[in-house]
């Protein structure tokens, strides 16, 4: 593979010849017309639609919180009963952390890093599609549940025994339990594809230690999606087996263990608050650089700390235990860790500002949320460590002011940068600039507005006011402070409706993106603004950690590949040298085929355990079709394997 010129491949430059490049798109493109919507593939197209999605789910969760702070904001009020508060307050959690928070870090991955990677595809791009809709179906199942009166109202961690068959009788935990099945389901599927895409289809010469510092938070978060989600399917399914069967799980007159939830539970619980924490890392060091115009300082460290993240969030999750009755010298071992994960979020704070201080800053909207993003996280950083020491959790465990932490943490800590993220891809996502004076006032609105409502949370748990009640007395000293709260998610409303706005104004507007707007030096940026459906016209020879500020003297890219065909290069995990060129599949209807199968499967199987049995019927229909040997792709497959 080298930049010598090919009768399959013309290069010229970054560039096929015309032709080329119209065989190219055709080639990789999805099929037009509502079944071609239905068939769709390509890794832009999916990431798109799961951006979309989990946005829908964010505003949903948003109008749940604006009727709980309306609840709030003045005592003894009747605006919505304590029953639909418990629902509100239960599928607000389930959809910020289920179905916005990990999904839409996800889609923003799958979308940016075959780019950044200078690959053709996503790996398993049929697979890529079928998750998605595996969650689309998940998250409108839960939905469905509130529009027919069956919404789980358990909480977003559903303890059990209030989740189990003798306090929640009607469907609403099981509904929940099979929802957690739908997204992690998609989620472990996401993280298998990008973990294939990252190691196996780089373009030649991006080794592990060139890789962008957003591609290295994406494989920390993937790896650490296979090993947590697997315990919160787990202990879900036992929940339902508990409900449905007449297993005895969680129930100690028969053996059961009550805490067993909560240790599976947070065992996946504490690493998600880093899922959802980790890519936002890898936004921020790919916003910084571009911004402060130097290369990132310190990346061994930067990535290093990304491991050790990824690997103490293992070790903490009794620090939300520390009210049961743990031993107290086990306690005080996750009260070091609890303290000591601090430690590699620091070193990467420290490079960040020592890139800004060594650099030449450009103060647009992308680094304004960047910089937000240091105050809100040192605040939550600050509460974090206060709330890791046992004495004083014990105090504050079950108030306002963990609500307040874990609030700061991450809908400051994740939503700023991924606010950030969406401004600064934006023209690579949509081929248009955001405008910049809305975008202003969006930011200045939330950064006040998020403060305005979550810092006042901090004293009234330290006044006492617990967590999700739906109602409070006068004469406690609450009323001023939430509705100071309650005005301040208002504000953050209107900020996001904003923010709404100026994506629909820029995408009307006729004024398209330039290929790197922002003078960037990551691959992304070396390709048109939207890419097209085969992203590269020719793939490059990788020669630095930022290929558009430090090019070769003789660009190299890669000949030989295809034009009718979806040949991909696959090279080797550690220097990514060239290994073979195989070819991926097309556009198909059964990944929608298996996912609906999927669905009947798993909504049956609330009802009755028997639907496991007849329901796999389907499933295995689906799936077949799906990995039925196809003959004309066959013979391009061997018909290829035959080119010297």
């Amino acid at each position: 593979m080298s930049d010598e010129r090919n009768a399959s491949y013309p290069v010229d430059g970054p560039h096929a010849e015309p032709a080329v490049r119209d065989a190219l798109a055709a080639t990789w493109s999805d099929p037009p017309g509502f079944i071609g919507m239905l068939c769709a593939v390509n890794h832009k197209t999916i990431a798109r639609r799961f951006m979309v999605t989990t946005f829908v789910f964010f505003l949903l969760a948003g109008l749940f919180a604006l009727a709980m702070r309306t609840q709030l904001a003045r005592p003894d009020q009747r605006v919505i009963g304590p029953n639909l508060y418990n629902e509100l307050f239960t599928m607000h959690g389930t959809t910020m952390m289920f179905l916005f928070a990990v999904p839409v870090m996800q889609a923003v991955a799958v979308y940016l890093v075959p780019l950044m990677i200078g690959a053709r595809s996503i790996a398993f791009a049929r697979m890529n599609a079928y998750a998605y809709w595996v969650f689309l179906f998940g998250g409108l199942l839960l939905f469905a549940s509130l529009a027919v009166n069956t919404a789980p109202n358990a909480g977003w961690f559903s303890y059990v025994p209030l989740a189990g068959p003798d306090y929640s009788p009607n469907k609403g935990a099981d509904i929940w339990a099979q929802m957690i099945t739908f997204t992690e389901l998609s989620g472990l599927l996401e993280a298998v594809v990008l973990i294939t895409t990252i190691f196996k289809l780089r373009a030649p010469g991006m080794s592990l230690n060139r890789m962008p510092l957003f591609v290295w938070a994406t494989l920390v978060t993937q790896f650490m999606v296979i090993f947590a989600m697997p315990s919160i399917m787990l202990c879900s399914t036992a929940l339902i087996l508990d409900r449905l069967v007449g297993t005895h799980f969680y129930n100690p007159a028969k053996g059961g263990d009550i805490l067993l939830w909560q240790h599976l539970f947070w065992f996946f619980g504490h690493p998600e608050v880093y899922l959802i924490f980790i890519p936002p890392l890898g936004f921020i060091s790919s916003i910084i650089p571009t911004f402060a115009r130097r290369p990132v300082f310190g990346y061994p460290a930067m990535v290093l700390s990304l491991i050790a993240t990824a690997f103490l969030s293992f070790g903490l999750w009794v620090h939300h235990m520390f009210a049961t009755n743990i031993p107290e010298l086990g306690k005080s071992f996750f009260t070091a860790a609890s303290l000591m994960i601090a430690i590699p979020s620091a070193i990467q704070i420290f490079c960040w500002i020592g890139t800004l201080w060594t650099g030449k800053l450009n103060l647009r909207l992308p680094l304004l949320f960047v910089l937000a993003f240091f105050f809100i996280l040192v605040m939550g950083g600050m509460t974090g460590i206060m709330v890791a020491s046992v004495p004083l959790d014990l105090q504050v465990h079950d108030t306002y002011f963990v609500v307040a932490h874990l609030h700061y943490v991450l809908l400051g800590g994740a939503v700023f940068p991924l606010f950030g993220a969406f401004f600064y891809w934006f023209p690579k996502f949509a081929g248009r600039m955001l405008d910049e004076r809305l975008g202003k006032w969006q930011f200045w609105l939330f950064f006040v507005a998020f403060n305005v409502t979550f810092f006042p949370m901090h004293l009234l748990g330290l006044e006492g006011m617990p967590r999700r009640v739906w109602t409070y007395p006068y004469g406690l000293g609450w009323y001023g402070m939430n509705l100071t709260a309650t005005i301040g998610a208002y504000t953050i409303a209107l900020s996001v409706l904003l923010f709404i706005v100026n994506v629909v104004k820029s995408l009307r507007s006729d004024e398209r993106a330039a290929a790197d707007p922002w003078g960037a030096g990551t691959l992304e940026w070396s390709v048109p603004s939207p890419p097209p459906p085969h992203n590269f016209d020719a793939i490059p020879v990788v020669h630095g950690r930022d290929p558009l500020w430090e090019p070769p003297a003789r660009p190299a890219f890669v000949a030989g590949l295809a034009a009718d065909a979806r040949e991909v290069l696959v090279t080797s995990v550690l220097d990514a040298q060239p290994d073979h060129r195989p070819i991926f599949p097309t556009p198909s209807i059964w990944p929608l085929a298996s996912a609906v199968a999927t669905t009947i499967l798993f909504i049956g199987s609330i009802y009755t355990p028997w639907a496991i049995v007849w329901a796999s019927l389907p499933v295995a229909v689906a799936m077949i079709g799906w990995f039925w040997p196809n003959r004309g792709e066959n013979r391009l497959a061997v018909a290829r394997e035959r080119r010297p």
